[in-house]
């Protein structure tokens, strides 16, 4: 996109007072610039649906076949990092990354083809902030992610775009992820694999990474487990040995440990049933 300058200027003395007590603050000028490009964004809280748009109208509103310069840049009180670009008696507002990556200055001037380009790309913006703030509580997969994004109110195509940075990013990683669900439901969790699998297909994790992710997890790591919940739900089960071993695998199996391992475990444990409690705990 080729960019057309207008003329410049020094910025207003009294705008940064202005920006201090929260008003709307014109940024037109080149002076402006620097200072902006130090603050890092923050998505906003609330947005409508509308492209981006101010009360001044929708991009459809603008004149076709006809070059449209701007005429004030004003910092908004709310949401922040939020700006309004006003052509004459037309206006629509972007987030302050794009505001920076397309120049959008007193005097530039616009098509209306490039300004529809520049709505899609603060949408963008604007989901891609939406996504870190999900981001930001624990990690995610590719999966959640798109289905947070759609809850959320933005299209398709726009959820595909974001996703994408975010994999190329590394903000986005479904190997590592499953890798490190596996690990730690299995070790610090008390789960089988077989439980651990079925989570992770519930949050689009592929077939492929999956088996990876599990087979990263030694057998040893898997049976420490299943042999730490096996004893204390063994000595909290009353009745004859029969019933002590039919209640622990059952238990056993419901956490998502196989029965080949279910069966290794409950074993070792009735083998030593007829041995004093200290002998017997001492052994396992």
């Amino acid at each position: 996109m080729q960019r057309r300058w207008g003329g410049g200027g020094n910025r207003h003395p009294q705008s940064r007072e202005k920006e201090e007590a929260g008003e709307i603050v014109d940024i037109s000028e080149e002076g402006f610039w620097e200072e902006a490009k130090g603050r890092r964004s923050e998505g906003p809280t609330t947005r409508g649906r509308d492209g981006s748009l101010s009360e001044a109208g929708g991009i459809d509103r603008f004149p076709e076949d006809t070059e449209l310069t701007i005429t004030s840049v004003l910092l908004l009180k709310r949401p922040k990092f939020r700006y309004r670009i006003s052509f004459g008696p037309y206006a629509l507002e972007v987030h302050e990354d794009v505001m920076i990556k397309y120049r959008m200055i007193k005097g530039a001037v616009f098509t209306k083809s490039e300004l529809e380009e520049i709505v899609l790309a603060d949408e963008r913006q604007r989901a891609y902030a939406d996504a870190l703030q999900y981001l930001g509580r624990k990690p995610r997969t590719a999966y959640e992610m798109t289905l947070r994004l759609g809850e959320k109110g933005w299209n398709e195509e726009t959820v595909a775009g974001v996703v994408g940075r975010l994999m190329e990013e590394g903000l986005l990683n479904d190997a590592a992820y499953a890798q490190e669900w596996a690990g730690q439901r299995v070790r610090n969790r008390g789960k089988g694999k077989m439980w651990v699998k079925q989570e992770l297909r519930q949050k689009g994790i592929s077939k492929p990474l999956i088996e990876d992710a599990l087979g990263a997890v030694s057998e040893e790591d898997e049976y420490a487990s299943a042999k730490e919940l096996a004893v204390k739900k063994w000595r909290t089960s009353t009745g004859e040995t029969a019933d002590r071993k039919r209640k622990t695998g059952v238990f056993l199996l419901r956490r998502g440990f196989s029965g080949s391992l279910v069966s290794r475990v409950v074993r070792e444990l009735a083998q030593g049933d007829g041995m004093s409690e200290e002998e017997e705990w001492e052994d396992i």
